[in-house]
């Protein structure tokens, strides 16, 4: 193994003899010189791994030398040290990118801890990341045996994403794949939670929130409290995509309280989404709204009328606000919003559905280039992650922020990555949607779903006499048996929504204050 070569730049490089001794006898390898000069000239005919550079020498600076350095070899590691604590010496050094800041005098056990912070970083924060998911996982599989509650899947699905992350940015692919074992097993059990108590749970007094309260119990209490408020619904958005996204919104703004709701089924935007802005159940919609509410055999638009679903509950809860809506589907559409997003400044509540996400999804059932780019869950973040970044939306967002607005960022339903078909017939008129099927003389693989055979058990309009539900579970999708391997081999690793899973029904609503 080669040694790590070190470069020290300073004009009293004599006095630092035994510092130099010290990381020899720790099998490093330093090169010295008296000067700014010297050291860039040495930059460029040798390969070091890291620099301590002095601020303070005769000829061109610290600060100077540092630019010149970044310029040939901007991701060589720069240690500034320093006598002076100068606060204007460190914001130039700190904008610069340097990797970290000492004071003289500095001690040994300093240098040695900048070098395994900045050197052997990588390996350590891996082998630490893997030993405590090791310790965890004792402790997640209790967990599953016992869990029993809404809470307590929320905060178990939690956890499973968040050793998710982690390991995914060891690249530990060992400890990945005993990540997805349990988190295969979670959807499993999820699923037989649900299957037991999804009917009882949304007429009981103590159920958890779900799409048709969100606004009454999360948004509404804000209007009370705030003069104005932004309310972004980001479709189809899951809760580990929001996580990669928070390091941006914190830019701006300041976390007050992370809530977790569960989405209705089926986990589909035109009835979750619609449940959300009316505060009702699907069948309550088409029975006080016929002329709004759209079954899925019906022609046209499904979330057409969220405006006046909105506003209709806005007036059942007697709240005296003016507000607005918009509903984002083109990147023309956001970037119009964004430029003329301060003429919001007067609403006591603006609302956004934005629909990137679900756009991205379908795109990648349609696309071949974004199977590529998205070809499973960490390349789906991160390429939700770039789009957010360069998005009208995160526009939007700064400009709330310097209007002072206060914001809540949430979804109407989740998505997963679907592997296995499970084989469902029925006549031509039952639904589209891969994740969950109603209509007439549906024929099904029992284990497999979750079937209701009377809607209105949960809440759902009836299309026809005899039309059960059936919501897929885990990470399946339903095919037909009519060119069967057709239809497999093209929406096998797609992602889809509408069934039951964490992924599709635990999903996130954050409330910020502005920084």
């Amino acid at each position: 193994m080669n040694k790590i070569h070190i470069l020290w730049v300073d004009d009293e490089i004599d006095l630092l003899k035994p510092h130099i001794l010290f990381l020899d006898k720790k099998n490093y390898q330093v090169s010295t010189c008296t000067n700014g000069t010297d050291a860039i000239d040495l930059v460029d005919e040798q390969n070091f791994d890291i620099v301590f550079l002095d601020e303070n020498m005769p000829g061109i600076t610290g600060l100077e030398t540092l630019s010149e350095i970044k310029l040939k070899k901007p991701n060589l590691p720069v240690v500034m040290i320093t006598k002076s604590e100068e606060e204007y010496i460190m914001e130039e050094a700190i904008g610069s990118k340097i990797s970290d800041y000492l004071i003289k005098p500095v001690n040994p056990n300093q240098i040695l801890l900048t070098l395994k912070k900045n050197l052997d970083h990588s390996r350590l924060v891996s082998e630490k990341t893997t030993s405590s998911y090791q310790q965890e996982f004792r402790k997640i599989s209790m967990d599953l045996a016992m869990v029993n509650s809404y809470s307590e899947w929320i905060e178990l699905y939690k956890k499973l994403i968040h050793w998710e992350l982690e390991l995914e940015n060891i690249n530990d692919s060992g400890m990945l794949e005993i990540l997805e074992s349990q988190k295969s097993e979670a959807n499993n059990l999820f699923f037989k939670f649900i299957k037991k108590d999804y009917q009882d749970r949304l007429i009981s007094e103590d159920k958890p929130t779900f799409s048709h309260t969100l606004f009454k119990n999360y948004v509404a209490p804000e209007l009370k409290v705030n003069q104005s408020l932004l309310w972004i619904v980001i479709d189809n958005l899951r809760y580990d995509q929001y996580r990669v996204l928070e390091p941006l919104i914190n830019l701006h703004y300041k976390k007050d309280v992370e809530h977790s709701y569960f989405s209705i089924l089926p986990t589909a935007t035109q009835y979750a989404r619609n449940a959300i802005f009316s505060g009702l159940m699907p069948s309550e919609m088409e029975k006080c709204h016929p002329n709004l509410w759209k079954n899925d055999t019906d022609e046209g638009g499904k979330n057409l009328y969220e405006f006046e679903f909105l506003n209709k509950q806005i007036k059942r809860l007697g709240l005296n606000i003016d507000h607005e809506y918009y509903k984002i589907t083109s990147l023309k559409d956001g970037k119009d919003l964004a430029l003329n997003y301060n003429a919001t400044k007067q609403n006591n509540l603006t609302t956004i559905v934005y629909n990137f996400v679900d756009m991205l999804s379908h795109s990648k059932t349609e696309m071949e280039v974004i199977k590529e780019l998205a070809g499973d869950d960490k390349a789906y973040r991160s390429l939700t992650l770039s789009w957010f970044k360069n998005s009208p939306l995160f526009e939007i967002i700064q400009k709330a922020q310097l209007l002072g607005q206060k914001l809540i960022i949430t979804t109407d339903h989740g998505t997963i990555n679907c592997h296995h078909p499970s084989k469902v017939i029925g006549d031509k008129n039952i639904s589209s949607n891969l994740r969950y099927k109603t209509g007439r003389s549906l024929s099904y693989e029992g284990k497999d779903v979750y079937a209701v055979k009377n809607p209105k058990d949960i809440f759902l309009p009836s299309i026809t006499f005899n039309s059960p539900f059936i919501f897929a579970k885990e990470d399946l999708f339903f095919a037909y048996p009519n060119n069967y391997n057709h239809y497999v081999k093209y929406y096998k690793n797609t992602y889809q929504h509408g069934g039951v899973s964490l992924e599709e029904m635990i999903i996130p609503c954050a409330i910020y204050s502005p920084k």
